[in-house]
């Protein structure tokens, strides 16, 4: 989609009785987080509430022409950090659930957030949605190296944040999402799946492995299937609910942490 020339991306996500959207919130992104793409972009600007609404409605429209599955679900977790886009995110996701306008429901909605902590804090007064962490490391050391941000809200103020948004949200009844990005050599070693249980032994979520997806210029590698399964196999063994996520859309550089704005053999509405 392409606003003012410059390009968003939106990703529609079918699969056999469901589809989800995947729809951005900003145009680039300022964190600079070492394993996404859309960093890379650098920051241009947040997306509008109309922006942000429009991405729905054109997916809508093609749904409609070429006879596809029905949205089920929305995540945000397109290019850009949706909590440093408050109001806009806000008064979209309050559209979204709106009885007269797309009617989703909350437990259909899913916001993805690095762990803006004073957003969070903001949040649970507007909104109960669902919530995703992208957290991809068990302790500071690691996450300072690839998410800068951690330099300022750390691992333990961030689930605290996210510990005191669940404890009364009926969205997140069965706990918040963990995401965790699976780096060859970086956060992938055994002693960091016994970490990661550790500090999330208190909080109730479940725990989705991302294999990394490779980009241009990136030093990064995906971890090895066979690590990934060891990784899965720990946390699973702790009692955790842990899932691994499928690759789709690496072909046409629409997969997870691959968004940049450059759009190639893509739907363009």
């Amino acid at each position: 989609m392409e606003i003012d020339k410059q390009k968003i991306e939106t990703i529609y996500i079918p699969e056999y009785n469901r589809a989800t959207l995947c729809i951005s919130s900003q145009i680039g992104c300022s964190l600079g987080c070492k394993f996404c793409f859309t960093g890379k972009q650098g920051f241009n600007r947040n997306l509008y509430t109309f922006e942000i609404i429009s991405q729905i409605l054109n997916v809508m429209k093609f749904i409609k022409i070429k006879k596809l599955h029905f949205i089920t679900n929305i995540v945000i977790m397109g290019m850009g950090e949706p909590l440093l886009n408050f109001k806009n995110i806000v008064n979209s996701i309050l559209i979204m659930l709106n009885k007269y306008c797309f009617n989703f429901s909350k437990r259909k909605i899913t916001l993805s957030t690095v762990g803006i902590i004073p957003a969070i804090n903001n949040l649970k007064k507007y909104l109960d949605i669902k919530l995703a962490l992208s957290l991809h490391a068990s302790n500071n050391k690691i996450r300072n190296l690839i998410i800068p941000l951690n330099i300022k809200y750390n691992i333990k103020n961030i689930l605290k944040s996210i510990k005191n948004y669940i404890y009364k949200s009926k969205a997140n009844k069965n706990g918040v999402t963990i995401e965790y990005i699976m780096l060859k050599n970086v956060n992938d070693k055994e002693k960091y799946a016994h970490q990661l249980a550790y500090i999330l032994r208190n909080l109730l979520c479940k725990i989705n492995l991302i294999p990394f997806n490779k980009f241009s210029y990136s030093k990064y590698l995906c971890s090895s299937n066979n690590k990934i399964h060891k990784f899965y196999n720990i946390l699973l063994n702790y009692g955790f609910i842990v899932t691994i996520r499928k690759n789709r859309g690496i072909d046409i550089n629409a997969a997870c942490g691959q968004l940049s704005g450059k759009v190639f053999n893509r739907i363009k509405f």
